[in-house]
């Protein structure tokens, strides 16, 4: 990802606190808490999450950003959920093993094998990995029966790149051996070397051998170490994501039959279905729009979200890519949802599952549906910015949504 700097405003920071909790709590309600680690654990949906929260979509940013919400919106409810975030950036990062020891009080897990944890994850990708990135964030996400998932970043300041690693303990045989389900990188100034690696077996031996032994072998292996090193066996082609420098949504970013259907699934409700989630007041075509995104979020397979700027299409981005803010329909998007998962916690869940069917229905769409094209849809809602009191971080005040008539309905299809 681009390394950027930057701050994310507090009106922003506190919306996305906001929707990161209820997507956590929709994903317990319907999942469990062992798929909100899995979610937080996969690449692509982490983009996503952070791109449908009105972050920016491609920058180092959403790694921090999102991050920092879940912290602040999952504090008040850690108990509740049994989910408890660690960590962070910078200094806070150094906190997270006395974190995690006073999780372990409160919960009973084991502290300090969590705290071996944390400190062990951090080493592997900063040092067994060694790919000129230099770890700056670390954060543990730890469940109450033990289970976590650790979500890490490295900048590489000379080529103003940032690159995140995810960690599960699903499935976790070992730190030191074929640990990571995949490593993808460039090859920008030298060889990854990644020690971790199962082929790699000999080397770590190798190097224990060798402390060992003392520094004299050392010395010597090193005046008679060949020029060039011995090729290894090809990688095979796995998924990888690797985001653009632009900071613009452009038509290639996003797969646009996925975007067809998520609208068309918004624009033909069923109102018998719906009939619960149409009442909620304030509800328009846009926010349905901007809900069946979050749908996909919640519900989506993996293969989903290869196309991570598509979620930015919800609430648009800070920068004012690919348009602006839109405050009034993200606070319409938070109050339906927020209404659905709490009367869900009380046993009536129309509500979440109306928003579920927006998501089966856009993807039974999908394969026959046709309509504009991802340039023409930004620049409607580009036009549009004023009317739902679009915002960007450049914004001196918060403007004012116009009291005039709904926009007339786009000819999406």
């Amino acid at each position: 990802m681009p390394l950027h700097g930057g701050r994310v405003p507090r009106w922003l920071a506190d919306r996305m606190a906001r929707l990161g909790r209820i997507i956590v709590e929709a994903l317990i309600l319907h999942y469990g808490r062992a798929e909100v680690l899995r979610r937080l654990a996969h690449p692509f949906w982490f983009q996503s999450f952070g791109a449908v929260m009105g972050m920016d979509w491609h920058s180092s940013g959403i790694t921090t950003s999102v991050i920092a919400a879940l912290r602040r919106g999952l504090e008040p409810v850690r108990d509740e959920l049994g989910l408890y975030v660690c960590g962070g950036r910078g200094k806070q990062s150094r906190k997270t093993p006395a974190q995690l020891v006073a999780v372990g009080e409160q919960t009973g897990a084991d502290g300090a094998a969590l705290a071996r944890t944390s400190r062990l994850v951090a080493k592997v990708d900063s040092a067994a990995v060694q790919d000129g990135f230099q770890i700056y964030l670390h954060s543990f996400i730890v469940a109450a029966d033990g289970a976590w998932v650790v979500v890490q970043q490295g900048m590489d300041p000379s080529v103003r790149l940032a690159r995140r690693y995810h960690w599960l303990s699903e499935g976790l045989r070992s730190f030191v051996d074929d640990p990571h389900h995949a490593i993808e990188g460039l090859r920008r100034k030298a060889a990854i070397r990644n020690l971790a690696d199962g082929r790699a077996g000999g080397a770590r031996q190798l190097t224990l051998n060798m402390v060992h032994d003392g520094p004299d072998r050392t010395l010597r292996a090193i005046r008679a170490a060949l020029p060039a090193p011995a090729v290894q066996p090809a990688q095979l082609c796995l998924p990888h994501l690797v985001m653009p420098n632009h900071h613009d949504v452009r038509p290639r970013d996003v797969d646009e039959r996925r975007l067809h259907a998520t609208l068309a699934a918004a624009a033909n409700a069923d109102p018998h279905s719906f009939e619960e989630l149409l009442l909620t007041p304030g509800l328009g075509a846009r926010t349905l729009e901007s809900l069946a995104m979050v749908a996909e979020v919640i519900h989506g397979k993996a293969s989903r979200f290869t196309d991570p700027a598509r979620f930015s299409l919800a609430h648009g981005g800070k920068d004012g890519h690919p348009f602006p803010v839109p405050i009034k329909v993200y606070d319409q998007t938070l109050s339906v949802l927020r209404s659905a998962v709490d009367a869900a916690k009380l046993g009536n869940d129309d509500k979440l599952a109306a928003i579920r069917r927006l998501d089966t229905q856009a993807r039974a769409l999908e394969p026959v549906v046709g309509g504009m094209g991802v340039a023409a849809y930004i620049e409607h809602e580009r036009r549009l910015s004023k009317h739902y009191g679009g915002r960007t971080v450049n914004t001196k005040k918060r403007p004012t949504a116009r009291r005039s008539r709904p926009p007339a309905p786009l000819p999406l299809f």
